[in-house]
């Protein structure tokens, strides 16, 4: 009989969060809910109530009082969560005011920078003046072209503190990827740097930031951040509008004053993958997500003031947005910007130590290459204060849970969390209160009424199907920008079940109530009509040694679709008649017989996303000789050339 990996103790249940919050609730309602799925059933038939009690228990502060907490409307995508509210994001964020540790930035290079609390919000002070004294207002958006780092922190509060909307790409984003996310959002200011570090090399940005320059023509103030390549100068660059270097710009000082705003202004837009065509601008509201972050942070990820949270990302995923409201819980921040295996597979796990993170969040990829690269940090490091590890990006496999457990730290709650940029959250995440079963998100998230769904649209529990929402939530996107009708905003999510969220992902309850992903429908396999996740193939592929990563398509072949399956392999393997065999093997004993490939073929290398995600969609496109609309939507273009006219698709 199948064993939980972890289990929390009596005691550490009792000292979470997520417990404190079940007992509010109780006595706040006078209710007897005794364990999570109670308080998870109550927070879903009672959602009004439930979401004013996260306001209540997290001291959220409305200048301005809701008429209500929701306006349902007709249907989905038509509510209002607390009509007539005004607040400001910035201000809960920096709400402390005192010494302790605000951020920790660190370079690739082993440069660190901190800023406590009461730094934080001078700076903050002196560059919303300077960007008030640049005309930038409540209508207006703030964007930045930036690696991790304090500065592009800062900048995201001057500019909500203002009321205006931040948006954000990595320097890793190739000229097009970046006009075709600002050339839509017009941004008034751009805040970029002049240089980032990666992988032992520093890397100029001056040339590729006069080519974006001269295509934002509503462009009125660029600041230059000389980060990495401290000779740029304002002169260096090439545009209509004013230019300044960051140190130049503004100084720290003073207190900074917060513009109230209605609860759905737009505090965010973010961006999808933009892999089938220019990428759809994602607007996200300031309430919304400053709710639903301080539940997720607060009560499943169980951060507190006395945590340091950690997370690697880039500026121009999600997880940066979400990582930077754990100042909202008063928490410390640990920022890294540079390449997670440089100098070597334990970066970050060194990192850890040497900040006493004590919450470490990174993608299923990473905990997969360093198992592949032999790490055992639980033997070479203390990672004394770690107690909890986040994952996402891809699903985990239970390979990795287990290797976690077994090598890195055994009394530690494992949370795969799942949700996404539309949402800028999550549907189902980790849960300090539960146990973790190898494979399985621990839980739906609080307030969220996530369900899997047949194709009829009935809900099914062990059986897999198409992850939904089927009530509306405060992170919902506002909609899409330039999007006046919603026509495009309703196609995205609405037309599979109308009326319900649908969001793409292919998934399972399981028998403890938690979620299994098996890939993004729209990815899914079909050999003989069968629908297979592309993920139940990969986690079988993990246990072969000499196979770092894969990818798996359906290729349209003799009136039907076979399973391809691509692999990249360790230096100086080759992919022999008994590796095939090997692979074969493992995944037919380990699924069933439609799940085996019927080719696999080796690639030098398998193209991403910028935010690490592998592309079966571009790759599939590829195969069948039709076009790839935005390929400067990944990080390595040039890799999907490798699946072009392969002769071993012919046979």
């Amino acid at each position: 009989m199948q064993q939980p990996l972890w289990t929390p103790s009596k005691e550490r249940i009792t000292a979470t969060r997520m417990d404190a919050f079940r007992r509010f609730v109780n006595q706040r309602h006078g209710l007897r809910l005794a364990d999570y799925p109670a308080l998870h059933a109550w927070s879903v038939a009672q959602r009004e109530a439930f979401w004013q009690a996260i306001v209540e228990f997290f001291a959220v502060r409305f200048s301005q009082q809701p008429e209500q907490v929701l306006d349902e409307g007709q249907a989905m995508p038509s509510a209002h969560w607390f009509p007539g509210a005004q607040l400001n994001f910035a201000e809960h964020l920096l709400r402390r005011r005192d010494d302790h540790p605000a951020l920790i930035a660190i370079g690739e290079d082993g440069s660190r920078e901190q800023l406590s609390y009461a730094e934080l919000a001078t700076h903050v002070a002196g560059l919303q003046k300077s960007l008030r004294d640049a005309g930038v207002g409540s209508s207006d958006r703030v964007a930045a072209f930036m690696p991790n780092t304090w500065q592009t922190l800062v900048g995201m509060l001057a500019a909500s503190s203002l009321g205006a909307t931040w948006s954000s790409c990595s320097p890793d984003f190739g000229t097009q990827g970046v006009i075709d996310r600002f050339g839509q959002i017009e941004p008034k200011v751009l805040i970029a740097a002049a240089g980032y570090r990666y992988a032992g090399k520093n890397l100029d940005l001056t040339a590729k930031l006069n080519e974006i320059l001269e295509r934002l023509p509503s462009l009125e103030q660029l600041i230059v951040v000389p980060y990495s390549n401290p000779q740029a100068k304002a002169a260096d660059f090439h545009s209509a509008a004013k230019v300044a270097l960051w140190q130049d710009f503004y100084q720290p000082g003073g207190e900074p004053e917060f513009t109230q705003v209605p609860f759905d202004h737009p505090l965010y837009i973010l961006y999808s993958s933009g892999t089938t065509g220019v990428p759809k601008c994602i607007v996200h509201g300031t309430g919304g997500t400053l709710l639903q972050h301080v539940k997720e942070l607060g009560l499943h990820t169980d951060l507190t003031a006395d945590d340091t949270l950690f997370y690697y990302t880039t500026c121009g995923w999600m997880m940066w947005n979400w990582l930077v409201s754990g100042l909202a819980l008063g928490a410390t921040l640990v920022l890294f910007d540079g390449s997670p295996f440089h100098p070597g597979a334990e970066r970050l796990i060194d990192l850890i130590d040497a900040e006493n993170i004590s919450i470490f969040g990174t993608s299923a990829k990473f905990l997969a290459a360093l198992e592949k690269a032999g790490a055992k940090p639980g033997s070479t490091h203390t990672l004394q204060r770690l107690k909890a590890i986040l994952s996402t990006g891809s699903p985990l496999s239970h390979e990795s849970f287990e290797y976690v457990y077994r090598e890195i730290k055994a009394d530690l709650c494992l949370s795969s969390i799942s949700g996404g940029t539309d949402i800028v959250s999550c549907f189902a995440l980790g849960n300090p209160v539960l146990p973790v079963w190898r494979g399985e998100l621990q839980c739906k998230g609080l307030g969220m009424d996530v369900q899997v769904w047949s194709d009829a649209g009935t809900p099914v529990t062990g059986e897999k199907g198409e992850l939904v929402c089927a009530q509306h939530f405060p992170s919902m996107p506002i909609g899409f920008w330039q999007d006046a009708d919603g026509s495009k905003f309703q196609a995205a999510y609405f037309e599979t079940f109308p009326g319900i969220w649908a969001h793409g992902d292919y998934a399972e309850v399981s028998e403890h109530g938690g979620l299994v992903i098996h890939g993004r429908s729209d990815a899914v396999l079909n050999p003989g009509g069968v629908r297979i996740g592309t993920a139940e193939i990969y986690r079988q592929v993990e246990k072969v040694e000499d196979v770092l990563e894969s990818i798996a398509i359906g290729q349209e072949w003799d009136d039907d679709v076979r399973v391809v399956l691509f692999v990249r392999l360790r230096e100086g393997v080759e992919l022999s008649e008994t590796l095939q065999v090997q692979i074969r093997q493992i995944i037919r004993t380990n699924t069933t017989p439609r799940h085996v490939p019927a080719k696999i073929i080796a690639v030098a290398d398998i193209p991403r996303t910028i935010s690490g995600k592998i592309v079966e969609l571009a790759v599939r496109n590829v195969v069948h000789g039709k076009p790839v609309k935005n390929t400067d939507a990944l990080a390595n273009p040039q890799a999907l050339e490798l699946f072009r006219d392969l002769a071993q698709l012919q046979t």
